[in-house]
């Protein structure tokens, strides 16, 4: 416990008094490299949570790759070039839609914060390029929508697979009342877009 107190401390000294030198996940990754070392963690214990570690690899892949396309202008040209096939649409189609498939493509990733680095930004991009589209307001859906896709599946969010994990739920029940409430919850937002809209 006094070891584990004290590389706490250590930690909390990396991320207060070395934010300039060292970055928070670096000090972050050389406390839990001590606490091996110093035998306050076992090796399996860290490996044993293959959930954490999933999510942790998706979300940084994720990060990286929403970082690298922003910087070599992926997001301004799907904006670009999105709003073509969203021509014929009514600005309130056109959000209506973008809106649902932000939500829907949540399937894909692992947690909110990686689907908002690799999705968002080019989803907001493409709302505020169609005319008649509100940006201000468009964002404000789009972000409310990130609270309530967190039901929709046994990795959507962070507490998810521990809810999962529990064993109340069987996989399939899960999957159904996620698929269930996904939609009820889509329609109350399609319904307040259109409103705000």
């Amino acid at each position: 416990e006094a070891t584990m107190a004290a590389l706490a401390l250590l930690a909390l000294a990396g991320w207060v008094a070395g934010r300039d030198m060292l970055d928070a996940t670096t000090v972050a990754l050389l406390v839990v490299g001590l606490m091996l070392l110093t035998g306050v963690v076992r090796c399996e214990d860290i490996l044993g949570h293959v959930a954490a570690w999933n999510v942790l690899v998706w979300f940084a892949t994720l990060v990286a790759l929403a970082d690298g396309l922003a910087r070599v202008g992926f997001v301004a040209w799907v904006a670009r070039n999105a709003t073509a096939p969203l021509a014929g649409l009514p600005p309130l189609g056109a959000a209506l839609l973008l809106l649902s498939l932000f939500f829907a493509v949540h399937y894909l990733f692992a947690s909110i914060t990686a689907h908002v680095a690799a999705v968002l930004p080019v989803v907001l991009a493409t709302g505020a390029a169609i005319p008649g589209i509100d940006a201000a307001r468009f964002a404000a859906l789009l972000c409310y929508s990130l609270g309530l896709m967190g039901v929709i599946s046994p990795y959507a969010t962070g507490p998810a697979p521990v809810y999962y994990g529990s064993g109340f739920l069987s996989r399939r029940q899960f999957w159904g009342l996620g698929l269930a409430f996904g939609i009820v919850f889509l329609m109350a937002l399609l319904a307040l877009a259109v409103v705000v809209l």
